[in-house]
C-alpha cells in the first residue's frame, strides 16, 4: 500500500487484513516508537523489524519508506497506489489530529496532534513523493492498482467487499 501521508492507507490495509485475514504491518509503527509525538526509532532496529515482517509468507503493508522499499517489493504480490492529491491528504490529516482515540496504523499509547512539521511535510513533499511513487508504479511488473480519487477508494471499497475499520 503506498501513497502520501494522510491518503488512507493504513484504514485500507487494515480492511484488507481484516477482510482476507492477512496480517497488517503499519510501517509507521515500526518507525516511531510508541507512545512518543512520532519519536524515530533507531534506523537498524526499524530495517529488522521491517525486514522481519517482509520475510513473513502472507502480510498487507502500508508506508513507502523508500529506502526499505526494494526487499518490500521483491516479495510484495501485488501494489495498491493512493494517488491522493496534496489537498486531500491536508484535508484528511487536519481532522484525524482532532479527533480524540486511536486511529488505524496510529502509535499505541499516541494520540495525533496537528503539527506544523506534519502540515509542512504534506505540502512540500507530497507532489515530488507522488512523481516518484507513479514512476516506480509505473515500472512494476506485478499486479498493481491505482486508486486517484476519493470516490475511486470508495469504489475499491464497494467492489471488494471490504468495511472500513474503526479502531476501539
Amino acid at each position: 500500500m503506498l501513497g502520501p501521508s494522510g491518503s488512507g492507507k493504513s484504514t485500507l490495509a487494515q480492511a484488507i487484513g481484516d477482510a482476507r485475514g492477512l496480517p497488517v504491518v503499519h510501517l509507521d509503527q515500526y518507525r516511531h516508537l510508541e507512545g512518543t509525538q512520532w519519536e524515530l526509532r533507531p534506523d537498524e532496529k526499524f530495517a529488522q523489524l521491517h525486514d522481519d515482517a517482509v520475510a513473513t509468507e502472507r502480510w498487507v503493508i502500508d508506508g513507502s519508506y523508500s529506502k526499505l522499499m526494494p526487499q518490500r517489493l521483491a516479495r510484495a504480490t501485488g501494489v495498491i497506489l493512493l494517488d491522493i492529491s496534496t489537498a486531500r491528504s491536508l484535508a484528511r490529516y487536519i481532522p484525524r489530529t482532532l479527533t480524540p482515540g486511536p486511529r488505524a496504523g496510529g502509535l499505541e499509547g499516541t494520540r495525533d496532534t496537528l503539527s506544523w512539521e506534519m502540515v509542512h511535510f504534506i505540502t512540500m513533499r507530497t507532489r515530488p513523493n507522488r512523481r516518484m511513487r507513479k514512476e516506480l508504479f509505473a515500472r512494476l511488473e506485478i499486479p498493481k492498482i491505482s486508486l486517484s480519487s476519493p470516490a475511486a477508494v470508495s469504489d475499491f471499497y464497494v467492489r471488494e467487499g471490504l468495511t472500513r475499520v474503526t479502531i476501539e
